[in-house]
């Protein structure tokens, strides 16, 4: 058996794993035990009582953390003539059309996020197997196919971020880094677990939210008590 750290003996002396904590108390426990070498992303996992296969069952969605998430966002656009201005002037990463749709067959993906304006979508459309794997592809009920890429961008530039709840019936994203203070990570957590308690779908069986916890990029997962959440 490896030998223990000691920041790992001091953190297994302090932490019940099975303790339910308050965001507060869980967020000053991570940060007692955070990294002193890089600013750790605050993540947030929400366990629900869904089946996503059945499409009853679907959680995703968009969310705008109103702090932000600290992360620096690759924005790619799908637009022609005023609008493909519009999203360069929005700050787009990249703007395009087949010559964009070319340089993704090409394997260059490096972006977190994907818009299009609806002409474009003939173009798009043949990147179906490309995009998709990695949730990439636009959807207009995601609000990433629309005629105002400006504000598009600009969303998903100031702390918008997609959620889609995965084969467990697990979702999970990051609300921000370390260094935020804890009003800024607490307004985020709200309004996250707002949104996936409001997109309950209308096929969930019993107890919609099972089991909510955040952690940190090194830290341990706490539990968060969600006996006053409304939605819970």
């Amino acid at each position: 058996m490896a030998k223990q750290t000691k920041m790992q003996k001091a953190r297994a002396e302090k932490i019940d794993p099975e303790a339910m904590y308050s965001f507060e108390d869980a967020l000053a426990t991570l940060r007692e035990f955070g990294s002193k070498k890089f600013d750790e992303t605050i993540e947030v996992a929400m366990n629900l009582g869904v089946d996503p296969r059945h499409a009853d069952q679907m959680v995703r969605g968009m969310v705008a953390l109103p702090s932000g998430t600290g992360k620096d966002v690759k924005v790619a656009v799908f637009a022609k003539g005023d609008n493909a201005d519009k999203a360069l002037a929005a700050g787009a990463d990249k703007v395009g059309a087949e010559d964009l749709m070319e340089d993704m067959q090409a394997g260059n993906l490096d972006y977190d996020r994907v818009i299009a304006t609806p002409d474009m979508m003939g173009v798009v459309g043949r990147l179906g197997k490309v995009l998709g794997p990695k949730g990439l592809m636009p959807n207009p009920k995601l609000g990433t196919v629309t005629p105002n890429v400006e504000q598009a961008v600009k969303d998903a530039k100031g702390g918008q971020v997609e959620f889609r709840v995965e084969k467990q019936g697990i979702v999970h994203s990051g609300i921000g880094k370390m260094s935020f203070k804890d009003a800024d990570l607490k307004t985020n957590f709200d309004a996250f677990t707002s949104a996936i308690l409001k997109a309950k779908p209308s096929g969930a069986k019993g107890k919609y939210l099972r089991k909510l916890s955040i952690t940190s990029t090194m830290g341990p997962g706490l539990k968060i008590d969600t006996s006053g959440m409304e939605g819970a």
